[in-house]
């Protein structure tokens, strides 16, 4: 190969390290912009933390979150329900309650109608049984996560928020973006914040 071929070679193997370079950096700041804009715009809603079977300890430097608003009553949904068993999403209407607190106050597995005074979370993807399911008793309900069910701590501080999470003293207050997906804004203990996001 001539000393001319090779280094157009050369630039053109440089040119695709740089463009691969600037493809992985958009990637990441793509994603880095969505959490952001969920903190920075979204509605906030406090959420009661609900305790978690002991069995599943800390993991790593993070704590298991459960919430009462993963419970989906049957009661609450609406719209149509799928017939078949499969993976599926669903919205949930959130309204506050007297507490402060918010609660489930609708469920769909299609979308629903933006309301005042209310927020709207998308879940996250669950094993779904069919109908039958949804008419097993009066009090059936669905179990569903929404993507906050982990939040990372300092080493060592994760025992004692679990602790306390288990004795119902630990409260999340999340900010919800226009398309139902949630982040974790601030946790609190006993009334008290512990950890909070910048809001950017």
């Amino acid at each position: 190969m001539s000393e001319q071929g090779s280094r157009r070679s050369r630039l053109r193997y440089l040119a695709i390290a740089f463009g691969l370079c600037v493809l992985q950096t958009a990637i990441l700041g793509a994603m880095i912009e969505s959490r952001a804009g969920v903190l920075r715009s979204g509605d906030e809603i406090l959420l009661k933390t609900a305790p978690v079977d002991p069995r599943d300890l800390l993991r790593g430097d993070y704590v298991v979150l459960a919430y009462d608003i993963s419970t989906i009553p049957v009661a609450v949904i609406t719209g149509e329900r799928p017939l078949d068993a499969g993976w599926q999403t669903m919205q949930v209407r959130l309204r506050p309650g007297s507490d402060g607190y918010w609660t489930v106050a609708e469920a769909a597995f299609g979308a629903l109608a933006p309301q005042e005074g209310s927020v709207i979370l998308q879940t996250q993807r669950f094993r779904y049984y069919g109908a039958g399911e949804l008419a097993a008793s009066a009090d059936a309900s669905l179990r569903v996560d929404y993507g906050i069910e982990r939040f990372y701590v300092p080493e060592g501080e994760g025992y004692d928020i679990e602790t306390a999470r288990n004795a119902g003293e630990v409260a999340v207050v999340a900010r919800v973006g226009k398309g139902g997906q949630s982040q974790i804004r601030e946790l609190r203990m006993g009334g008290v914040a512990l950890y909070d996001e910048p809001l950017y």
